[in-house]
């Protein structure tokens, strides 16, 4: 679809670039030639990631361990960055969601997903923008959102309120600093299995399970066509399309209702039992790791 080279020369940071969807869209990017910068809580997990794109392109990788909830080491690292050269892009990936009724939701839980998706995606992206801003350098911004933003969905509100807010953020921000070149969009995915977050929302199923029941096209998406739309957007030619969230779910959200509505029919036993099956894939997937 794209020339090799559409994103030659661009520095481009990815937060929770090591794995899921920030590790997709980074091998795209890298692909058509840009210059990389990942970050995420796991350092193993960001050289593996780096490593691998590294042979894979002949574009440079640069990776760091960050926890974006910390206001202070988030304006640090940007710092350090544009200190050798400006970004040019800049993808608001790193999340945190879990399903969940929410009369059993915790303050505590409900602040884990809060204060990772609301309060992280805003301090990375107002220490991003307000060097753009200092240096007259245009720049993109792209904010993974979810469908929720349009209906709400039930079972996941923490991230709901949340999304819903960087949703906002992308079109205020649109239209306070497109005087400076800066273009804010947000895409909205639907069901794209990827490993760790399958698992905590939708445990105990398929790819081809629950979540596309209500998927028009019958299916989940796949995995280069989110690709496509990022690399798209972070490209020079489309600098027109600002403040909007693009919605990538098989028209998915049109059929209403919220992604998790058909949870109504549980138990609370068969809550119970959905609450192992998550306990037991966060367990798998730690011992993975150690």
């Amino acid at each position: 679809m794209f020339k090799n080279d559409l994103l030659k020369d661009k520095r481009i940071l990815i937060t929770g670039g090591g794995t899921g969807l920030g590790k997709e869209m980074a091998k795209h990017f890298a692909a058509h030639g840009a210059d990389l910068y990942i970050c995420g809580r796991r350092e193993n997990v960001l050289e593996d990631t780096a490593n691998e794109i590294m042979e894979n392109h002949n574009v440079n990788v640069n990776y760091q361990t960050l926890d974006i909830r910390a206001s202070k080491d988030v304006d640090d690292y940007i710092k350090s960055i544009f200190d050798d050269k400006p970004l040019d892009g800049l993808v608001n990936n790193a999340a945190g969601n879990f399903i969940s009724p929410t009369k059993d939701l915790s303050h505590k839980g409900f602040d884990a997903i809060a204060n990772i998706v609301f309060h992280g995606t805003f301090y990375i992206t107002h220490s991003v923008g307000k060097r753009w801003i200092e240096n007259k350098h245009k720049g993109s911004i792209i904010s993974i959102l979810a469908t929720w933003v349009w209906t709400g969905s039930p079972y996941v509100v923490p991230s709901a309120m949340s999304k819903s807010g960087i949703h906002a953020m992308t079109q205020s921000l649109a239209a306070e600093w497109g005087k400076y070149g800066i273009k804010v969009n947000g895409i909205a995915p639907g069901p794209f299995p990827t490993k760790g977050a399958w698992d905590r929302l939708n445990p105990g199923d398929s790819k081809d399970g629950m979540s596309t029941s209500s998927v028009p096209l019958g299916r989940v998406g796949d995995m280069s066509e989110l690709q496509n739309l990022a690399t798209f957007l972070m490209a020079d030619g489309c600098d027109y399309l600002t403040g909007q969230t693009i919605g990538l779910d098989g028209a998915q959200y049109l059929t209403g209702g919220g992604t998790f509505s058909q949870l109504d029919k549980l138990s609370d036993e068969d809550w119970e039992n959905m609450r192992k099956l998550i306990r037991d894939a966060n367990n798998k997937d730690k011992a993975n790791r150690s």
